[in-house]
């Protein structure tokens, strides 16, 4: 006989007055959307992608979105560095495609300029004549980039905080998971019709998953698990596996192992932290999921969906990821349509703030948060 657990809604109780949503502007207006950009986009760190996408020296990938380009190359002595995407002669694009790999050294086709994997300026025709020119004092524009278990970032700030400070610590929370060790699988790309912080907002509730998420609903109840407090850089929690349920799957069940480094309790989690501004990260006990949010516009957002698995799971004649990949693109296109439907409502002349549930506290952190890097901004 089964026996079915009933979930308290024990959160804190909240004021009316302190959880109404923001006014349709934040979502709508294409001044606070560039207001944005400057406040969080261009100053904090961002997701770029995984150090397996840099095998070798001159191996490289771009990120695009909101007039940002930029270079993530992996120099001559192997390490992770990040360029802006434009010769220092006369703003040529140098890097076209969106990976590849650079035979030694870029060179821009316009004109020929020709940088090292370090971003010095090493050749320079036709300037010998240019009084005072010197061609130390035009190097590549340089980005800031680390690395954090195999995933990179960027920052594309003057004065970026330290990584470690943007962390805060979930370095160590997710270590178990040894996820530098994983391969990337299945890559798709989504482009929603929303805001991206409407991206952010679905992804860090499940109220809405018992109507709009049967499947997922039936594998972990959406009240179980519970929320981390909203962190200046990040939001989070986990949800809890039902009773006989391994992952999220289409059945509930797989046939790879647990990840060897994760404990007994874990095998029957799934974490989900969203990494402001930019990352959302999905740690199951068997595989790691991994989104990308882009801003495109105001009410356009790119979404970079990759399943991760265990280079162990990978080598297994039986090998079949498609049991994760297409819960997860079944629970997606769910997701994105419901975002591209809250972003049609709010932009509603009838639109009105309205009220959130306790159990919606990372919602309102958002809003908190937003609000809060714009003011810095003012």
């Amino acid at each position: 006989m089964t026996t079915t657990v009933r979930y308290a809604n024990n959160r804190p109780a909240v004021s009316l007055e302190e959880t109404m949503t923001l006014p349709a502007r934040y979502y709508t207006d294409p001044e606070v959307f560039q207001r944005e950009l400057q406040a969080v986009h261009l100053d904090m760190w961002l997701h770029a992608g995984r150090t397996e996408q840099l095998p070798d020296a001159g191996s490289y990938f771009l990120v695009r979105f909101a007039g940002v380009n930029v270079i993530v190359l992996r120099d001559q002595n192997g390490d992770i560095s990040a360029f802006h995407n434009t010769c220092r002669h006369r703003g040529t694009l140098l890097c076209k495609e969106h990976q590849g790999t650079i035979p030694g050294k870029i060179r821009c086709p316009y004109h020929a300029w020709t940088y090292d994997l370090e971003g010095n300026l090493v050749g320079a025709p036709h300037m010998e004549k240019v009084e005072g020119f010197r061609m130390q004092d035009h190097p590549l524009g340089k980005v800031a980039a680390a690395t954090w278990d195999g995933h990179v970032f960027i920052n594309l700030s003057a004065q970026p905080v330290p990584f470690a400070e943007h962390l805060a610590g979930l370095d160590r929370k997710f270590a178990p998971w040894g996820m530098a060790d994983l391969k990337c699988v299945e890559r798709r790309v989504y482009h929603a019709k929303a805001n991206w912080k409407l991206i952010f907002q679905n992804y860090s509730e499940c109220l809405h998953c018992p109507i709009a998420h049967p499947l997922l609903n039936k594998l972990s109840h959406y009240m179980s698990g519970d929320n981390e407090p909203p962190q200046p850089t990040y939001l989070g929690g986990r949800m809890d596996l039902r009773e006989g349920v391994q992952t999220l799957s289409m059945n509930g069940l797989s046939n790879r192992p647990p990840f060897p480094g994760i404990s007994a309790e874990d095998r029957q989690r799934v974490y989900y932290y969203a990494f402001l501004p930019n990352f959302l990260l999905n740690l199951h006990p068997d595989y790691m999921l991994t989104f990308q949010l882009w801003p495109v516009a105001v009410d356009q957002t790119e979404i970079v969906c990759e399943w991760h698995f265990h280079p162990d799971a990978i080598a297994k004649p039986d090998f079949d990821p498609s049991d994760a990949v297409d819960f997860w693109e079944l629970t997606n296109q769910q997701d994105w349509e419901l975002s591209d439907r809250a972003q049609e409502g709010i932009s509603n002349h009838g639109y009105q703030p309205g009220p959130y549930s306790n159990r919606e506290e990372l919602l309102f952190g958002i809003d908190r948060w937003i609000l809060e890097r714009l003011a810095r901004r003012q």
